[in-house]
């Protein structure tokens, strides 16, 4: 009897091991080196060929194989991006026994292929039915999401692109089939499929804002993945799913606004079921709120992500308490898209102690004229906290499919609305495209006719004339009709009339412009540049203005005439300098604008015979310029970048109240997809962008760094570049970095400031002008960040000011600005386009 006991466990323990055999057996990782035909151990595990035979993998067709001997960049995939199988038919790979969920990921690594521009290649990925990717471009995403930029060489061969996808496997067979598009080819170098080990998402998961949603079903991209306050996590280091956890900097508004934490000591995982959500090394660093004193309340860390509009997201934030031994001591909200996610978030109490690790998803429904996503932590105001703080260790964030679709493919319908359409009206676009471009060109060619043939007959008069002038309609600059300005029988332009107006404010006569100027008395210039001088002069009976007359005889200042031109006659805000109206006849460009009646903000710092401004005058003046640029980068869709900032450029009315002027070099910010604007280097030497001057890429952290170079400027009260001084002190940007890093800022400003200041707002105003100033763009604060902390610096010298005359004389940071605590800081009353991506833009 006994016997037959011990031999039925033994069977029973036998069933188990073969179905744990059975099991392993299906869950084993398929590692495929495309375009060869040998197998090789990379990152420790075994890639199998695509042409090795009896691999369990096969292909419908061979496709072409193209091979390179090395690779530049420092990928541990490096060996595997030698090879690549091109295709320019549908190209299948059917793998069997393939079933549960998985990690797909596709290695993409283009390199010169002979007969093939990787530029040019196209194509699109379905596995069983579900469409991954549709058109894509693998060169065209480059400098997008998801991508590891290896070095800065134009070699194609320095990037690869990964792209992730988690799937359940459901047939009795996997076939990955990769598709061309129309006249285009496609190229793979690598495919791995990692089973899922344990469980990484529930049934469902709960709304922002609203109610669950189910998940079952639904395939996913990882779009992102950081390691939030530590190194970068190499693939290697997650033995079990292979991810790779990118560095979160890059990634946040103000880097600054979250300092790094870590510990390693004792964290485990507050679930059984977390083991495979992610590995502890994510966990053991952090970014919690810095100087949470003075951002008491007001600010927020801040992410800003790119996505693909039109699709639902999942977000999981990963928490693990590193520092408190209790609960309610870091209690917070998390923000998505700037709605409230979660509340009252105490990482300790949710958790389970000190040291474990869990995580929380969030879903949010991107709509389709949405293609960003933020993130933002930020103190929970409601609850009683021991501090205003917020934690973070991970974070990721996953796209969702829909109707069996991950792929996003940029498509229009015939009302020009984004969106896939079906093959009929995409058949119509192009039919109408067609018609609509020989129309276009038609008109084009009617144009240059005419054209042309004015431009003849205006040339005998130009063969004469060394004012070399053309109309300001021919540029685009102001809303001008072109029969303006024509020829009278005298052979000289007409005068224009003096109620005539446009988007470029009033039309002045010439001899309404002579009047004011007293036919350009030069007692009268208050300033001269590169386009020419500026005239002081009374217009409309007895209205001061400031009268900019360009040099005719030169073609110094043209384009940026036109620029002042464009950009003024659609901007209007209380610190720019506005613009009255402009003369363009016989062959003169002239603006005119408000007269400021203090002049230049440097004339009040240093070179002239004018009283020196107090420390309150010079913080105000500086908020003003603040108030100024931050409407200038955030009023428009895309932006305005100025492009020179500097102390000349900030102007002060009858009351001292600063306005920005001179936008002859500003250009638009960059459009939506895009993170710069490339772009010859212009600006003022002293005030230029270092890394701007490397690149050649110009930001709105460009205007910031000048910015932080005329904050100096203010305290100091001296040349931005003085080569008359000492090799150390030449260049005060340096000069003024050193002591303000030895935390000694006192010793060098002007000294008609000591004894009249508050010490405590001239460490906080040195502190923002170091930010301003970091070598890295994305390091530096926004122009609303920078406004917002001036704001609070003039109310730490106010409050020392009054001291004497009120009952308690502190001011700490606490009876700082309060502000929304809706996940944004409020933009300007200004603001004439407030939007839900410009109340974020503002926020830390």
């Amino acid at each position: 009897m006994m016997g037959r006991v011990i031999e039925e466990r033994l069977l029973i323990v036998l069933i188990l091991v073969i179905v744990s055999f059975d099991v392993e057996a299906q869950q084993k990782s398929i590692l495929i080196n495309c375009g060869s035909n040998s197998s090789m151990n990379v990152d420790g595990r075994r890639w199998i060929g695509d042409m090795v035979p009896n691999n369990n993998v096969t292909l419908n067709s061979s496709g072409v194989v193209a091979s390179i001997d090395a690779l530049s960049g420092n990928s541990i995939y490096e060996p595997l991006y030698r090879t690549a199988r091109i295709f320019t038919d549908s190209l299948n790979y059917t793998i069997k026994g393939v079933h549960g969920n998985y990690i797909f990921r596709f290695h993409l690594c283009p390199f010169e292929i002979v007969d093939h521009n990787v530029n040019e290649s196209s194509f699109g990925v379905v596995v069983n039915g579900m469409k991954l990717l549709s058109e894509f471009s693998v060169p065209g995403k480059i400098s997008e999401k998801n991508v590891n930029l290896l070095n800065a060489g134009k070699n194609l061969s320095s990037f690869f692109l990964i792209k992730e996808y988690i799937l359940d496997v459901n047939d009795d067979k996997l076939v990955i089939e990769f598709i061309p598009s129309r006249n285009s080819f496609g190229f793979i170098n690598a495919i791995e499929i990692v089973p899922v080990v344990g469980k990484l998402f529930d049934g469902s998961v709960s709304k922002v804002g609203g109610e669950n949603l189910n998940l079952t079903g639904r395939a996913m991209e990882t779009m992102y993945r950081l390691n939030v306050g530590g190194p970068e996590i190499q693939s290697n280091q997650d033995p079990d799913l292979r991810r790779r956890w990118e560095v979160d900097s890059s990634y946040m508004i103000t880097e600054n606004a979250g300092e790094m934490i870590k510990s390693s000591s004792n964290i485990t995982y507050a679930s059984v079921n977390d083991t495979s959500v992610a590995p502890l090394l994510v966990y053991e660093t952090a970014r919690a709120m810095s100087n949470t004193e003075v951002l008491d309340k007001r600010f927020n860390m801040s992410w800003k992500f790119e996505v693909d509009p039109d699709f639902d997201y999942v977000v999981r934030l990963h928490f693990c308490e590193l520092t408190y031994d209790k609960s309610n001591e870091r209690v917070f909200r998390i923000y998505i898209n700037n709605r409230t996610a979660a509340d009252n978030l105490d990482v300790f109490v949710r958790a389970g102690g000190k040291n474990k690790a869990y995580h929380q998803d969030h879903y949010d429904p991107v709509s389709l004229k949405i293609d960003t996503l933020w993130v933002q932590l930020g103190p929970d105001t409601s609850a009683v906290a021991a501090g205003t703080d917020a934690l973070l260790n991970g974070l990721e964030i996953f796209k969702l499919s829909r109707n069996g679709n991950l792929a996003y493919v940029e498509k229009f319908d015939l009302a020009g609305n984004s969106g896939s359409k079906s093959n009929s009206k995409l058949l119509w676009v192009g039919v109408g495209a067609g018609v609509a471009s020989v129309a276009i060109i038609a008109c084009i060619g009617v144009f240059v006719f005419c054209f042309c043939k004015r431009r003849r007959i205006e040339s005998n008069d130009a063969k004469n004339n060394s004012q070399g002038w053309r109309p300001i309609f021919l540029y685009g600059g102001a809303a001008v009709n072109s029969s303006v300005g024509g020829k009278g029988s005298t052979g000289n332009q007409k005068l224009y009339g003096s109620v005539a107006s446009t988007g470029a404010g009033k039309r002045f006569t010439l001899a309404e412009i002579n009047a004011a100027t007293n036919n350009f008395d030069e007692s009268l210039v208050i300033g001269v540049g590169g386009f020419g001088k500026v005239y002081k002069g009374e217009v409309d009976d007895g209205v001061p203005a400031a009268i900019k007359r360009a040099n005719p005889h030169s073609e110094q200042g043209l384009a940026e005439f036109e620029t002042e031109i464009e950009m003024l006659s659609k901007l209007r805000h209380r610190h720019l300098v506005s613009l009255i109206g402009f003369c363009e006849e016989k062959s003169e460009m002239i603006l005119v604008y408000e007269y400021m009646a203090n002049g230049t903000l440097r004339s009040h710092l240093f070179g002239s015979d004018l009283p020196p401004l107090t420390w309150k005058q010079r913080l105000e003046a500086c908020i003003g310029a603040a108030r100024g640029l931050h409407y200038l980068h955030t009023g428009a869709d895309r932006g305005i970048i100025h492009r020179d900032v500097k102390t000349t450029n900030i102007l002060l009315d009858e009351n001292f109240v600063a306005k920005m002027a001179d936008f002859g070099l500003s250009k638009d910010g960059p459009a939506f997809e895009h993170t710069h604007v490339s772009t010859a280097v212009k600006g003022s030497f002293g005030y230029l962008d270092p890394e701007y001057f490397r690149r050649q890429q110009l930001t709105e952290k460009s205007d910031v760094y000048s910015f932080g170079v005329v904050l100096f400027e203010a305290i100091c009260a001296r040349a931005v570049i003085n080569p008359t001084l000492p090799k150390d002190q030449i260049n005060l940007a340096e000069w003024a970095m050193r002591w303000q890093r030895e935390r000694s800022l006192e010793k060098i400003i002007d000294p008609n400031l000591i004894g009249n200041y508050c010490p405590e707002s001239l460490s906080k105003f040195g502190e923002i002008a170091e930010k301003c100033l970091a070598d890295d763009g994305k390091s530096r604060p926004t122009m609303g960040e920078v406004l917002w902390h001036l704001e609070y610096v003039l109310q730490l010298h106010e409050a020392w000011l009054n001291k004497d005359n009120s009952a308690d004389n502190s001011f700490s940071s606490s009876q700082a600005l309060s502000g929304p605590q809706d996940g944004s800081v409020e933009v300007a009353k200004e603001h004439p386009n407030q939007d839900e991506e410009v109340d974020l833009n503002a926020a830390i």
